[in-house]
């Protein structure tokens, strides 16, 4: 067992599976629901990047490359200027949802490059231009740009065709929980001269400002080298760092002078320190002052070209003399080797460097992005921020009817800037990747959104804080079954006490989808965009008409797949504890119910053959929506292999399940079962096998969704002929965008209508297996289709596989296709060779990569995948 494996080992018999000090600052806490105390829930003009710097936040804290305890008490992160910009580089820039041509967008060159669970090992990359950051530019041409342009990004700007920037490492090292060693290693990447000043930062969150009868902290000098850190529920810490001279301290309180044009006279604000820096102002204010909320020392380096430069500093809960004593580069050295050891025992060591790298960067990422989230809906209504008064159009506006909600954990982000909230069926794809590394906090995770402080008293579990009443597709079951069986791999066992657990809580929610979802009682289900944004012709969260109705394939489907995930899940259970077989029996019977809604009510179209989305017109005959999309392949992820063995174990659901397909049989009623002669397993399947293959021979065609890169969210097909249809004397049109969207419909950052999405990929993957398992050679597809290569669906699998894989990795030519022809320059250096970003979505066409460019939530499955196909699916 490695050492790392030792510590979570130990974290596993803690109550909470998680270490004290990690990466749980935020990229964004600006523009975030979150902090928006406006009238017309403006979140992003509320409180824009240009506030930042001056004004406390109320609900957490972000910073660069930053850490922080797991209730963000105390805060430390590097601040950085290049003697040119006029303001401190203290966070990502990046630009608010108006101001992007595409919605937001980060604007910064970062990497997560590695990290373990419990974080006692940890390295991030940040590219710091050496001329002006072009602010400015980014936004301005950004603005000029319309839907129909890619987004200018900050290598489109120029900045970096010198090579003027600097590389600056951020390592952290932890001797042990409560002491954590620094490394800020800074490369010169030009070859001239540059100056660069380091301001490693402590803070301390501002809580005080909201509640007078907390305590408020205090950091202290006590000498030229180190600060005591002193919290009343943190206890104390110290911050050991190398001699300066310039040694500021203020506080993290708002400068009110800065944001309301209001007479303040209080100097020590948040943004005190930048200020001196930059403008001399009250310099000798701040240095004379010797405690604080907030402090810096700083550094004024002077670089040659190419040279490197590194300071090692430590926070720690002891008191010492030497805090180095065993050398600044042991603990570093030492860990880095724990996390080789780690890493050795998850990822083949006989796969490509290249691989591995991946691999490992995607893990990382997934880890980085491990973040603080606090949000109580009801005090966040209660009150106002101390910038506006409280104002009555907040209390029923956004969110005011989930004031259950009591949110103070440290939950997996989709993306600590793009996305620095969570989002119900993001985390179900999260977890997955995480079960890998460290499945204690997976499942920690899985079961987290479904406690009754997040859980809608109702059964709905949150969305997102956008719209917690939005609905998401219902993974969490199949989430649960992906964690099961991997740990049970890892470890020859699973823990069915887990699956009690999330069973108990998403009977609950799955009545709430029952109740609230299926209006006509008949099986057919709505729910909205369902996480698909704008893949409709219209917003499917909006009603149309009191006389029309959107019966959705994919509502139908997710909840045809969530039945069975529930049946699977009951059928493990029951193989221990024999009281949940009837539960597996009330599934299953579920299962056919909406499995034969779906087939005989309309949404198959006979002469696309392909299953769409019907509007249900009063006077009128169903309507199709005949949009080939993945609103219809949904409706293949529904499909479950039963091995009959375990079965003869579980008399009442045998007998159960057997005089129900008797008794549909004799009455002609639909049946979604199929057994193969001399086979051990029984198929149950969404959809029959005549029509998945005629779906199959869409998805396989590379004409329609399949591209080199994976499946698209919506056929090519539409590249060439447009769907449109009118409603209620309205045109409403949907066509083939291959990447960003050409419209800003339901949102400038909806991109469903041709990239490909790696999530939606692997349930793809996973469903394509099982029904391989089940068939064998007895079916077999073209691939691609008109190949005349025919392939058994296992073999399918692997090739869709290796096609998304090749996304990530090297070609012949050293080039990875997601960072895109434009960009091949930049990563041809050798000192990026190596990177890798993990985005949201990719150009359905090009294969580029788009949208957040650090989501390894969901497209750090891409780890997963390169797993599967070493232990050949």
């Amino acid at each position: 067992m490695t050492a790392e494996q030792q510590r979570l080992t130990a974290n596993a018999q803690t109550d909470m599976p998680l270490e004290r000090w990690g990466p749980y600052l935020s990229e964004r806490q600006w523009g975030t629901v979150r902090e928006d105390y406006s009238e017309n829930g403006d979140a992003w003009n509320y409180f824009s990047f240009a506030h930042a710097d001056k004004r406390a936040y109320r609900w957490g804290e972000d910073g660069l490359a930053g850490i922080s305890d797991m209730f963000q008490n105390l805060c430390f992160c590097v601040a950085l200027w290049n003697g040119k910009d006029d303001i401190l580089k203290e966070r990502l820039f990046g630009l608010g949802n108006y101001q992007g041509n595409h919605g937001e967008d980060v604007k910064e060159l970062y990497y997560y490059l590695d990290n373990i669970p419990s974080h006692y090992y940890m390295h991030y990359l940040y590219k710091y231009p050496q001329q002006k950051f072009p602010y400015e530019q980014l936004i301005e041409e950004n603005k000029n740009r319309s839907t129909l342009d890619p987004e200018y990004e900050i290598l489109d700007t120029g900045i970096f065709d010198n090579n003027e920037y600097f590389d600056v490492n951020i390592v952290y090292a932890k001797y042990g929980k409560n002491d954590i060693g620094i490394k800020i290693e800074i490369v010169n990447r030009s070859a001239d001269s540059a100056q660069l000043k380091v301001l490693p930062t402590l803070w301390f969150y501002n809580r005080w400002q909201y509640d007078e009868n907390i305590q408020k902290p205090m950091l202290t000098e006590l000498n030229n080298n180190s600060v005591h850190a002193s919290h009343p529920r943190l206890g104390d810490y110290y911050f050991y760092f190398p001699d300066t001279e310039e040694r500021f301290y203020t506080d993290n309180e708002t400068n009110y002078t800065g944001i309301t044009m209001q007479i303040d006279e209080n100097i020590f604000t948040k943004d005190a320190i930048q200020r001196a820096v930059i403008h001399n102002e009250n310099a000798d204010a701040l240095k004379v002052r010797k405690q604080g909320t907030k402090f810096s020392p700083v550094y004024d380096l002077s670089f040659n070209g190419h040279e490197a430069k590194t300071l090692y500093l430590r926070l720690s809960k002891e008191k010492m003399d030497e805090p180095f004593l065993q050398g600044s580069e042991y603990i570093f050295d030492l860990r880095k080797k724990e996390a080789d050891e780690f890493y050795s025992t998850i990822i083949p060591q006989h796969l490509s460097d290249d691989i591995k790298n991946i691999q490992r960067q995607a893990f990382a990422g997934l880890l980085w992005n491990k973040q603080y989230y606090h949000f109580d809906i009801e005090k966040w209504l209660a009150k106002g921020d101390g910038i506006v008064a409280n104002n009555d159009a907040r209390q029923k506006g956004r969110n005011w009817d989930w004031q259950h909600l009591k949110n103070q954990d440290i939950i997996l982000m989709p993306d600590k800037w793009e996305y620095p909230w969570y989002a119900a069926w993001d985390l179900a794809f999260h977890c997955i990747a995480m079960a890998r590394i460290d499945v204690v906090f997976a499942k920690h995770q899985l079961s987290l959104i479904m406690r009754e402080w997040y859980m809608k008293p109702d059964g709905q579990l949150p969305a997102y804080e956008w719209s917690f009443s939005d609905v998401n597709p219902p993974l969490q079951a199949w989430s649960a079954l992906q964690i099961y069986q991997i740990e049970k791999q890892q470890k020859g066992e699973g823990d069915v006490h887990f699956l009690k657990k999330v069973f108990q809580k998403l009977l609950i929610n799955f009545t709430w989808w029952i109740n609230r979802k299926d209006p006509n009682g008949n099986n057919i289900f709505e729910g909205g965009f369902l996480g698909l944004d704008n893949i409709g012709v219209f917003n499917r969260n909006m009603p149309l008409h009191s006389n029309v109705q959107l019966e959705q394939a994919d509502g139908t489907s997710w909840m045809g797949m969530y039945a069975l995930n529930m049946m699977d899940i009951a059928l493990e259970i029951a193989l221990h504890d024999d009281s949940f077989e009837d539960m597996a029996t009330k599934f299953f019977e579920h299962f056919v119910l909406i499995a034969e809604a779906l087939n005989e009510l309309g949404m198959w179209n006979e002469d696309d053959k392909f299953y769409y989305d019907t509007l249900a017109v009063k006077g009128a005959p169903p309507l199709h929506l005949r949009i080939q999309s993945i609103v219809g392949l949904t409706t293949m992820f529904a499909v479950s292999v039963i091995k009959k063995q375990p079965l003869k174990r579980l008399k009442d659901f045998t007998k159960r399940i057997s005089w129900f397909e008797d008794y549909r049989k004799e009455n002609g009623k639909f049946w979604p079962n199929e057994e193969k002669h001399g086979s051990d397993k029984i198929l149950l399947s969404m959809i029959p096998k005549e029509r998945l293959v005629y779906l199959l021979q869409r998805v396989l065609n590379e004409n329609e969704f399949l591209s080199d890169g994976g499946i698209r969210g919506l056929s090519k097909y539409h590249e060439a002929h447009p769907y449109q249809v009118t409603i209620d004397g309205i045109d409403y049109s949907i066509q083939y965008d291959p990447a960003d969207a050409t419209s800003d419909f339901f949102g400038g950052n909806s991109n469903w209508r041709g990239p490909i999405w790696l999530p939606i990929n692997y349930l793809l993957i996973q469903s394509l297996l099982k029904y391989g398992q089940f068939y064998g050679d007895s079916l077999k597809v073209e691939f691609p289709a008109g190949s005349g290569n025919e392939l058994n669906l296992l073999d399918v699998a692997t090739e869709l596989t290796k096609r998304v894989i090749s996304l990530f990795v090297k070609d012949e030519n050293g080039r990875r296709i997601l960072n895109g022809k434009e960009y091949d320059w930049f990563y041809e250096k050798p000192e990026n060779t190596d990177l890798v970003l993990f985005y949201e979505y990719f150009n359905g066409d090009s294969g580029r990569g788009l949208g957040a460019s650090h989501q390894t939530g969901w497209t750090a499955l891409v780890a997963e995948l390169m797993l599967q196909i070493h232990y050949k699916l």
